[in-house]
């Protein structure tokens, strides 16, 4: 075989090992997860569900540091309660008093009993591509099916000898109508015992709330306490099961950094506990996510924890203040905010910079690529707001990495195309030298060193790709600007597979094929390119490589046929480009592109090669 076709060979099958290794290990969910986590939701449908109007106190709980309270726990049963079954959220929602959440994006309302945020959707966002579907529901009440809230409050003494608000207290509103970004809620609560409580929850026009609390001491006595805030998750949520996406508890926690702990990891487990100035906490999906921002510069013990309610495993995330001192006639306040809505690029890294959030644009998952994806998807929203459609975008920036790229690009392929014109000498020398293979390596090797030819050079034109590949992915897959994202013709979610397929012809067929079969018109012109390209040099002399070389394409179409729609447009595109870029080059340097004759080649091999004797 040619050394020329031994490169694009080298270039091919690295290329298809760590695509092969990413479907793998990154890119195909783990059944096992799927698995477990249908089974999870299914458990969750068919079991009776604990109401859980309280907070239960019943677990126990690692203290802070010595004499410090243990914040609420909603991951246990206390002792002789009774459990009853789940209610639709709509009758959950009815079973309390409430004031209304109005803003541009959000809908719901705050629980007066407990002062819980505990029922939020999310206007902007729908369950599917079709405009009319469900909006996002982002939490829902205790009692209902899938309870997920968020609860802020104060704990006293382990005794209980301080009569405190807890989930079952019902607060008086100051304030009358819905919480909207201009109109604060105001709630106050009377313990009767000298301490009076006064909670104010503030919205902006996006997706932070910031709960203010305040004890005024009436009393004759100093009062300590400390100020907690909370997320509580009941039942094990269905994730994507995916390794390049956290999906559960997470937080940043001073100097200790990015914490991530998935679902199984902590279920039956002691709790983590960290101890750390700055940061915030909470639990997250894929798109959407609720946390726990505490006072940038007051220490606080955060911590994740999981129990068990009745049949449902829970999952919370919770931070507890030092003690905060309240003297007779003086007030203590303490501010903390909520994050509860979708995980936007700019709305997300806006909050780390206005609040001084730590490392809030953590929330989303960049991954182990961050220098090279959060860029990517910054350079795809630049576009994106310029043209008005990200695959067009996709389109524009893969021309950029190209113009970037040039440079080396340009050396590969000139040095395929010296490769090329050398053929007819490395054919002499092959003839002369015939099975000594050490000579001929050697013969080869000198007329490399006197043309500057790199052997290896066909390699980079294909490996350098593969960085951006795997950014492009994750930027696709992870990033909620992306979800939903139309292209034009049958396009509806550049972050979904093609949902077209040539088994039905696209359609015309009223057939459903099975998943396996679903092989859309993308994946199909991408492995067009890819075989058109791979026909700018001659076939290998070798059956075996002829084989290998002309399933690849065929091989490649029906893996990226599962992956996003975005990304095969951009490896579509992208083999485009290569090609015209290869034509160009090689014309440059006098190489006869044989593209024309190789295709004609392969779909119709002459009569007279048949009978061509073999070569001794």
């Amino acid at each position: 075989m040619s050394d020329d076709n031994k490169n694009l060979g080298l270039a091919i099958g690295l290329s298809l090992i760590v695509l092969l290794a990413w479907q793998y290990f990154v890119g195909v969910p783990q059944s096992e997860k799927q698995r477990q986590a249908a089974q999870q939701a299914q458990l969750s449908q068919t079991q009776p569900a604990p109401a859980a109007q309280g907070t239960p106190q019943g677990a126990p709980q690692p203290a802070a540091q010595p004499g410090q309270p243990p914040v609420p726990a909603s991951g246990a049963t206390p002792p002789g309660a009774t459990t009853t079954p789940a209610v639709d959220r709509a009758a959950a929602l009815a079973a309390s008093p409430r004031v209304a959440i109005e803003t541009g994006r959000l809908r719901g309302s705050v629980n007066l009993r407990g002062g819980r945020i505990d029922d939020l959707s999310l206007l902007n966002y729908h369950e599917t591509v079709d405009p009319k579907s469900p909006n996002i529901v982002l939490l829902s009440p205790s009692g209902s099916e899938h309870p997920f809230y968020a609860e802020f409050g104060w704990v006293g003494p382990a005794n209980g000898a301080i009569p405190l608000p807890g989930p079952t207290t019902d607060w008086t509103p100051v304030t009358s109508g819905p919480l909207t970004e201009a109109q604060p809620l105001v709630l106050t609560w009377d313990n009767g015992k000298g301490l009076v409580f006064r909670r104010t929850i503030a919205v902006d026009d996006r997706y932070m709330f910031t709960v203010t609390d305040q004890v005024q001491n009436r009393g004759g006595e100093p009062v300590s306490l400390y100020n907690y805030g909370l997320i509580s998750r009941h039942g094990t949520p269905p994730t994507s099961g995916f390794y390049i996406l956290h999906e559960g508890l997470i937080g940043v926690f001073g100097d200790d950094g990015l914490q991530e702990v998935t679902y199984s990891s902590i279920a039956g487990e002691s709790p983590k506990t960290w101890k750390s100035t700055g940061g915030w906490l909470g639990i997250t999906d894929k798109y959407w996510a609720a946390t726990l921002i505490p006072d940038q510069a007051s220490p606080v013990q955060s911590r994740f924890s999981a129990g068990q309610l009745g049949a449902l495993k829970t999952y919370q995330t919770d931070f507890l203040s030092d003690s905060v001192t309240v003297a007779p006639g003086a007030t203590a306040e303490v501010v903390g905010r909520l994050f509860a809505g979708a995980k936007e690029v700019q709305v997300v890294d806006g909050y780390e910079v206005n609040l001084g959030i730590k490392r809030f644009e953590l929330l989303i998952d960049w991954g182990w690529f961050y220098f090279i994806t959060k860029p990517l998807f910054y350079a795809l929203d630049f576009f994106y707001k310029m043209v008005g459609n990200f695959g067009l975008a996709i389109l524009i920036v893969t021309v950029f990495i190209k113009i970037i790229f040039f440079p080396l690009a340009n050396k590969s392929y000139a040095s395929l195309a010296k490769m090329k014109a050398v053929q007819p000498q490395l054919l002499a020398i092959k003839e002369r030298y015939g099975d000594d293979k050490m000579k001929l390596q050697q013969a080869m090797l000198e007329l490399y060193r006197k043309e500057k030819i790199n052997p290896l050079a066909g390699c980079w034109p294909v490996l350098i790709q593969i960085p951006v590949f795997f950014a492009l992915y994750k930027v696709l897959f992870v990033t909620i600007e992306m979800r939903h994202a139309p292209f034009y013709g049958w396009i509806h979610d550049l972050a979904a597979p093609d949902p077209t397929t040539i088994f039905n012809l696209f359609g015309l067929i009223p057939w459903a094929p099975p998943a396996f079969l679903m092989l859309g018109a993308w994946p199909i012109i991408m492995g067009v390119t890819m075989w058109v390209q791979m026909k700018m040099n001659p076939p290998p002399p070798d059956p075996t490589q002829q084989m290998i070389f002309a399933w690849m394409p065929v091989l490649f179409t029906f893996m990226l046929a599962s992956f996003p729609a975005g990304l095969v447009i951009y490896w579509t595109w992208n083999n485009f480009l290569s090609l015209a870029q290869q034509y160009v080059i090689m014309r440059k340097h006098g190489v006869k592109v044989e593209l024309w004759d190789n295709l004609k080649k392969s779909v119709k091999k002459p009569a007279s090669d048949k009978k061509k004797p073999a070569s001794s």
